[in-house]
């Protein structure tokens, strides 16, 4: 019997699940975010260098009590790709409460670490939520846990309140940008717009010598959430020249900040400040209650983009992340690769 149809006292592995029942366990799962769901998952599907999975452990009745969504990302040129392909989880695991879900999980990691041994570098499980009382399941699956810290904005207060927990410094620069009107801040609707924004975003990675997903990723979201309501692409213009830009994702009452870029060049502007104000006061008024910053660094490591984020009154907060090596011969390697990807890019 394969590891994916192992019964465990009525429950079984599988790699498909009907939509009903996806979108059934996601939607009522206090934990269920817009990573978990089938649009993003359809998302990964269009994207060139990633290839999404769905792991569940169903009961026999074929009701979901555990997920995991993992996306097989290739890294850099096809040259690169061969050896740094590894398995991100950006939504982490979602199961039932209780026993049975824990249960259900530990099922789910220990066929799914099984299964994918020699077929991708490691599984990372990204945390946005606190996973306290499912840790001890995934220690046993033989994940290990990172710190990486977040910034999560309460979006459920006044406008006001909202604003006066920003830095004084950047509630000043915020003012007088909305006073002088050389920031437009526009949503993406159309190809014209779409191609400006990328544009920023491909600088802004280039410049930091980081390597940016696939252009398709971001077409697919265009395509497929931002017509469902669960994306929006935000430009921000500085006398008309693209400065900085957002990718945000909505689902239930959150914001989930995914990519940003900024061309520094209009910095003096504070196109990325009023931009994000914009997107907090827009979210707030339409009954958003939190705004997910998507991640700011490991503890004790600087990180520029944590400074920004730290600005905007949130609650800094360590729900790190989880990880298991599959292959660590070729994860050495992949990591000497990628040093030499980036210094190929200065």
């Amino acid at each position: 019997m394969n590891a994916t149809n192992a019964p465990t006292a009525s429950m079984h592995v599988v790699q498909e699940v009907p939509e009903a029942e996806w979108k059934n366990f996601v939607d009522r799962s206090p934990r269920g975010n817009v990573f978990h769901t089938q649009e993003m998952h359809q998302v990964f599907e269009a994207a060139a260098q990633h290839a999404p999975e769905v792991w569940a452990v169903v009961d026999d009745a074929a009701k979901v009590l555990a997920l995991l969504t993992p996306v097989r990302v290739g890294v850099g040129g096809s040259w690169l790709q061969g050896v740094t392909a590894r398995s991100i989880s950006y939504g982490s695991v979602l199961c039932e409460e209780g026993d049975m879900g824990r249960r259900a999980l530990d099922l789910l990691l220990s066929n799914y670490g099984q299964a994918v041994k020699g077929r991708t570098l490691f599984t990372e499980l990204r945390n946005l939520d606190d996973l306290a009382n499912v840790k001890p399941t995934i220690d046993a699956a033989g994940f290990l846990f990172e710190d990486h810290l977040n910034y999560l904005v309460d979006l459920d207060h006044p406008i006001e309140e909202i604003f006066g927990r920003i830095r004084k410094s950047t509630r000043s620069g915020i003012r007088k940008g909305l006073r002088e009107h050389h920031v437009e801040i526009r949503e993406v609707s159309d190809a014209d717009d779409f191609i400006r924004w990328h544009e920023i975003l491909v600088a802004t990675y280039r410049n930091a010598r980081v390597p940016l997903a696939h252009r398709s990723l971001f077409q697919a979201v265009f395509d497929i959430l931002r017509p469902a309501g669960m994306a929006r692409l935000t430009l921000a213009m500085v006398n008309g020249h693209p400065a900085a830009c957002s990718l945000d994702l909505f689902f239930k009452d959150t914001i989930y900040k995914w990519y940003g870029g900024t061309d520094r060049t209009y910095g003096k502007f504070l196109p990325n400040e009023l931009m994000t104000w914009h997107i907090f006061e827009r979210g707030a008024s339409e009954g958003y209650r939190l705004y997910d910053f998507g991640g700011a660094g490991k503890p004790n490591e600087p990180y520029g983009v944590r400074d920004f984020k730290a600005k905007f009154g949130g609650d800094l907060v360590n729900l790190g992340r989880y990880v298991m090596v599959h292959a660590p011969g070729r994860l050495r390697l992949a990591k000497s690769g990628y040093a030499f990807y980036r210094k190929r890019r200065t």
